[in-house]
């Protein structure tokens, strides 16, 4: 049976599931029956011993890192050890991650990525925390804050923990195909749906609780009633507020507009329904508040750079 060689980068002060996450993934491929080849996982550091994560666990380590061949796959995680990175790493990572077939960054690896100037001309992305830093400091690379995870030809870089996992599965779906990636997906109860070029934020995240009760009321509505009236002077009226009063309230205590909110609480919704039913588009239109098919279209092709329709053939899972 062929192998495809999966090398993890560790280092003290590594996040945990920047590790185990992808580690998972790809393990959990082995699990596939007729695969063409099996990923042979290691895990490696420059001395070949131990590390301890950011959060204090401690990993043994399979080799060092100079010990290792040049791997299919080479994963670099984050970690506030990528704060201060460890020059003699940084001199590793730039003599030889160029050797690997496939580089992979998760979370903050990509500051140690850009470092070792292997980021210098690709579109890349990271944890939102530090998007202006990687910016800043390597003027070359460019950053796109809002995606999960970026592909760049043969270089894939990924926002914080989580996403390193949709990556992942991502990866292992171009390698071995959606049926054994889906797989993985249930296995590990997570999601095989998040297209890389979803935001790293759902409406919830991205803008803040409201700190006034009226305002944290009329947020729950707007997420429980993405087909009502949810324009700024029906909002208001809920708020017992002026339009005025209401729309400079919600964007101070939430740092958005009331009617960017209203948009991602119904493109996610409409997200989940095409995922998850089979709803016709015309029925999820009405359902999401956008009234016609052609205007749920538009907000598709301007968020996610995709029609409804072929979302819908891309990240629907049929029922078991």
């Amino acid at each position: 049976m062929q192998q495809r060689t999966v090398l993890v980068v560790l280092f003290d002060g590594v996040q945990s599931l920047d590790v185990t996450g992808p580690v998972e993934v790809f393990t959990g491929a082995n699990q596939a029956p007729h695969a063409p080849f099996r990923y042979a996982v290691r895990t490696a550091s420059l001395d070949g011993g131990p590390v301890r994560t950011s959060s204090g666990l401690t990993v043994v380590p399979d080799a060092a890192l100079g010990d290792c061949a040049p791997p299919h796959t080479l994963i670099v995680p984050g970690g506030e050890g990528t704060r201060r990175p460890e020059p003699s790493l940084v001199d590793w990572l730039r003599g030889h991650a160029g050797s690997a077939t496939r580089l992979v960054s998760v979370c903050t690896g990509a500051l140690l990525l850009a470092e070792a100037g292997l980021l210098d001309g690709h579109r890349v992305t990271t944890h939102w925390s530090v998007c202006d830093q990687l910016a800043r400091s390597y003027p070359e690379v460019e950053v796109d804050p809002e995606p999960i995870f970026v592909r760049d030809g043969s270089l894939a870089t990924s926002a914080g923990v989580t996403a390193g996992i949709d990556l992942a599965l991502a990866l292992v779906e171009e390698d071995l195909g959606r049926r054994t990636a889906l797989t993985i997906a249930r296995h590990l109860v997570v999601f095989l749906r998040r297209p890389g070029n979803q935001s790293q934020f759902s409406a919830q995240l991205a803008a803040q609780s409201a700190r006034r009760e009226p305002l944290r009321d009329v947020q729950q509505y707007i997420t429980d009633h993405p087909d009502g009236d949810l324009s700024v002077e029906a909002l208001a009226g809920l708020a017992r507020l002026s339009p005025r009063q209401f729309a400079r309230a919600f964007r101070a205590e939430t740092g958005t507009t009331p009617g960017r909110y209203v948009d991602r609480v119904r493109l996610e919704h409409a997200r989940r329904l095409l995922e998850d039913t089979g709803h016709g588009i015309e029925e999820v239109s009405r359902a999401c508040g956008y009234g016609t098919p052609e205007a749920m279209r538009r907000a598709f092709v301007k968020t996610l750079g995709t029609a409804p329709a072929e979302y819908r053939r891309r990240f629907h899972v049929p029922a078991r």
